[in-house]
């Protein structure tokens, strides 16, 4: 199996790069975490037409894919740049409506998610009660049991770890749009790709993480020398390098087995958002320790990136629930 990028999704993940790097992602965090997602939704048009969203969805409905391995490429870089948004929730999204086996719903949502110009939220009631922001999309499916629903009415957001993560428990209304088996084997294809892409963002957050940390401990000194030359710090650091070393060919290999159909796949994609979940975990308590007090602060930006690592790492399949699916397998 070959796990090295080629040379044309190195360039894509340079240009998004260098696209986030440009346009203050920490700015449109806060204003996304204070309910205002101008900033977020203009970022997000950005990222469409780079062609980021037209990846999940199929050429048939104006996209690009379905590709995961250029997804999980993408989403590192959303992850690496701390983008707000239900992200994961439309890609997750597309690939339901795209194994549903229904061309009117298909044909209704999928050409929006490729263009960018729809956001979707979704709830899988099996995995939890909550939409990830339900109350900036477009549209919010909901999936309970063998139904599926859209235009369900966001409710209250709730208190969450990362503020620009705003949970809500969608109503119980809506229009129904399919039931059935079809519904239920659709909704776990979904999961699927939601913790892959998962995956890769918490990827993206630890190396972030990691290089703003390295980046730190060479200017902080203490008893007149870089704190990085302690050997304590270098083994922290070291640790944390290895545990997203690890994670990497995890996340790009369970992306090659879910583009191929392999019966395996959703063993892979449990094995690589259990890894890269607690890697990019780790490197947010390197971070936080190693920077000392200061890394406790809302106005450091790196504050942004520190709150996402412990969400991030549940989403989409805890690691105790992804290591009882890889043990199942």
């Amino acid at each position: 199996m070959r796990f090295l990028l080629d040379a044309e999704q190195r360039e894509f993940a340079r240009s998004l790069d260098g696209l986030l790097a440009s346009s203050d992602t920490p700015a449109a965090v806060r204003s996304w975490a204070a309910g205002d997602h101008a900033p977020g939704r203009a970022l997000w048009a950005r990222l469409s037409e780079a062609g980021v969203f037209a990846l999940a969805v199929p050429e048939r409905h104006d996209g690009l894919g379905p590709l995961p391995l250029d997804l999980a490429v993408a989403f590192t870089e959303l992850g690496r740049h701390a983008v707000p948004g239900p992200l994961v929730e439309t890609v997750a999204a597309a690939a339901l409506l795209d194994r549903l086996g229904d061309p009117d719903a298909a044909a209704a949502h999928l050409p929006g998610i490729a263009s960018g110009k729809t956001v979707a939220a979704l709830c899988l009631t099996a995995l939890g009660p909550y939409a990830l922001d339900a109350d900036a999309a477009d549209t919010v499916l909901v999936v309970d049991g063998d139904v599926l629903r859209a235009g369900a009415a966001p409710g209250p957001v709730q208190p969450s770890a990362d503020p620009a993560r705003r949970l809500s428990r969608p109503s119980s209304g809506g229009t129904v749009l399919a039931r059935g088996p079809a519904v239920a084997s659709a909704a776990a294809h979904a999961a699927d790709v939601a913790a892959l892409a998962t995956a890769a963002q918490s990827l993206g957050l630890g190396r972030a993480l990691l290089a703003r940390t390295v980046e730190y401990v060479k200017q902080r000194t203490q008893f007149g020398v870089p704190v990085g030359s302690f050997q304590a710090v270098k083994h922290r650091l070291a640790d944390t390098l290895i545990a997203l070393e690890f994670a990497e060919p995890l996340v790009h290999g369970a992306a090659l087995a879910l583009a191929a159909g392999s019966p395996e796949a959703g063993r892979d994609v449990a094995a690589a958002k259990a890894t890269a979940g607690e890697a990019a975990h780790r490197a947010g308590r390197t971070a936080l320790q190693l920077h000392g007090a200061v890394g406790y602060t809302d106005e450091l930006d790196l504050s942004l990136w520190i709150r996402k690592a412990r969400p991030l790492r549940d989403a989409w399949g805890t690691p105790a629930a992804c290591r009882a699916r890889v043990l199942a397998a």
